[in-house]
């Protein structure tokens, strides 16, 4: 799930290939500097990855750890005097409190709106006032005066204050379900990071496909395609299986972070794996929080889909699968590796397997409660089970059985902070809709469209790429979602697009744009941080693939939706 707070695995204990090259992700509200790396320990690294094409350069098991800080001593000329120790002064603390330039220019776009901008007579005083709240709230989100959640009260606290809201209907949103599921849905990546069951499936992948560069770049977007469906964030895949993975392979091979060396191997795997995150995200309906999110907001406008698990994949499997194949192929002609093959790969992947030992009792139990949870994701419809019930049971069951314990759920701070925040801002976006802006705001719309004479197909062509590019101004796809979905599917149903159409292509888009900056996802952060991708490189392919993606989703997808009859 791709908030701006970022999966912390304080507790995980399994990584890929470097079992101490721990990735720690912490919550980020500006782009990451790639000064500050995960530090990887050698010591239990695989064995060295040669290519054939050049010697080896690096050996991880060179490396000697350093102290971060050396006492200086300093002996004068007379042999008598002692030394002193010269100690590096301990920096300034962290100024404390809100940041002034965003905490003014975000409240000022909402007494803009509120007192200087007029109100529209179909509007009343109430949803004027909430949506100037409700701008300031969102232009908090994109500048970050304040940590996202501690934001989101303070524009819960303003809607209470200023009687925009009452108590009761600013904390109904606490109640949604799709929020429970999102929460839930982080306790069940921990899981898979805790037993290792996320390693041990895509180190099976890397030996099957991995004599190649490019046969690794496959083997590992199909381990994540396979374990997406039931491990629902993207950032938990990321930090906790696919990072470690690629940079022991990477620093096997002699392919280090942050100099010439990363072009062999490690910049192509982060980049490949990186932008098939979306498609993988956009197949199944549970692979990420913000697609259940997208589905109750349009449930929300009147867009009720039937045999919801069911319907997404349908309608995403073509087109998702067919990027799928091609998006390493792409980046292998367009970003190639200086390391073509890699046929000591398989033989790495086996003795790390045999180093895991045996499928343990904990990793057979994540098994069994995944697939019963993904079973009742499918069918849960006809059983009367709701989605959000069946991921509770699925919890219920690792903590019966020891899988999980309650520290591990508690200590998922990101959990927590997203319930508090996403609360804030679904409970918002909710009443805008109830109080009648929605409706307002595609009215507006649906008059410009119409004096532009615009069919629907052109009208659905000019939203999608407008919903897809304002992305560029967000650090969180769950925020943009909670932001602009209503609206922009509003936007749709006015200017005549079908209604489950548009609401499942805002919904893949979501997916897609999760890789066009370094802060546009939360598993943009944990693979940008990495330090295998330039800045440059990581805006100039984001955009190239957005689109190829938007080619590849508008001509298959086109023949596609219309075969399965959604207009």
């Amino acid at each position: 799930m791709e908030s701006l707070a970022l999966h912390s695995f304080s507790t995980a204990t399994t990584t890929s290939f470097s079992l101490s090259s721990r990735t720690s992700l912490h919550l980020r509200s500006k782009p990451i500097s790639k000064s500050s790396q995960p530090s990887i320990s050698a010591s239990l690294s695989f064995p060295t990855l040669r290519s054939p094409l050049k010697p080896l350069l690096f050996s991880p098991l060179s490396r000697q750890p350093k102290p971060l800080l050396s006492p200086i001593h300093a002996t004068s000329q007379n042999d008598n005097t002692p030394s002193t120790e010269t100690t590096t002064p301990p920096p300034p603390p962290p100024p404390q409190g809100a940041k002034l330039l965003p905490f003014f220019i975000s409240i000022s776009i909402g007494l803009i709106v509120r007192f200087l901008v007029p109100k529209p007579v179909d509007v009343s005083p109430q949803a004027w006032q909430l949506l100037s709240i409700f701008l300031s709230t969102i232009a908090g989100l994109v500048l970050s005066p304040l940590p996202v959640g501690a934001w989101a009260f303070i524009g819960l606290t303003t809607s209470i204050v200023t009687r925009t809201l009452t108590f009761t209907t600013a904390f109904s949103a606490f109640t949604n379900e799709v929020i429970w599921l999102i929460v839930i849905s982080f306790f069940f990546a921990r899981g898979f990071v805790k037993t290792g069951l996320g390693d041990r499936i895509a180190t099976y992948f890397v030996k099957w496909l991995g004599k190649s560069t490019l046969g690794l770049s496959y083997g590992l977007a199909l381990s994540e395609t396979l374990i997406a469906p039931a491990m629902p964030s993207t950032t938990a895949r990321a930090g906790g299986v696919f990072l470690p993975i690629i940079k022991s392979l990477s620093l096997s091979a002699g392919s280090r972070p942050g100099d010439s060396s990363s072009r062999k191997l490690g910049s192509y795997l982060i980049q490949s794996q990186f932008q098939c995150a979306g498609n993988s995200s956009a197949l199944f309906l549970t692979a990420a929080a913000q697609n259940l999110l997208c589905l109750k907001l349009a449930e929300e406008l009147g867009i009720i889909i039937s045999s919801p698990w069911v319907s997404w994949f349908k309608a995403a499997s073509l087109p998702a699968l067919v990027s799928l194949l091609l998006t390493p192929l792409i980046l292998y002609k367009l970003y190639p590796p200086e390391t073509k093959d890699t046929p000591d790969a398989p033989a790495m992947a086996t003795k790390k397997l045999e180093s895991m030992g045996p499928v343990t009792r904990n990793e057979w139990i994540m098994v069994g409660t995944m697939f019963l949870a993904v079973s009742l994701w499918v069918c849960g419809e006809a059983l009367g089970i709701p989605s959000v019930v069946a991921a509770m049971i699925g919890l219920s069951i690792l903590l019966l059985l020891g899988v999980l314990d309650w520290d591990d759920c508690l200590s998922e701070k990101s959990a927590w902070d997203t319930l508090a925040w996403f609360a804030v801002l679904v409970g918002m976006a909710g009443q805008l809709t109830n109080l009648g802006i929605v409706s307002w705001m595609s009215g507006c719309v649906a008059k410009v469209l119409q004096s532009m004479s615009l069919s629907w197909p052109a009208a659905f062509g000019l939203l999608q790429a407008s919903y897809f590019f304002i992305h560029y101004l967000f650090a969180s796809q769950t925020g943009h979602v909670g932001a602009l979905y209503s609206a922009f599917l509003a936007m749709h149903l006015a200017a005549g697009v079908p209604g489950v159409l548009a609401a499942l292509a805002l919904a893949y888009n979501t997916n897609l744009f999760g890789a066009i900056t370094h802060y546009s996802s939360g598993q943009a952060a944990v693979y940008y941080g990495a330090g295998y991708v330039d800045l440059p490189d990581v805006f100039k392919m984001g955009f190239v693939m957005a689109l190829i993606n938007a080619i590849i989703w508008g001509v298959v997808g086109t023949v596609w939706w219309k075969f399965l009859g959604l207009y």
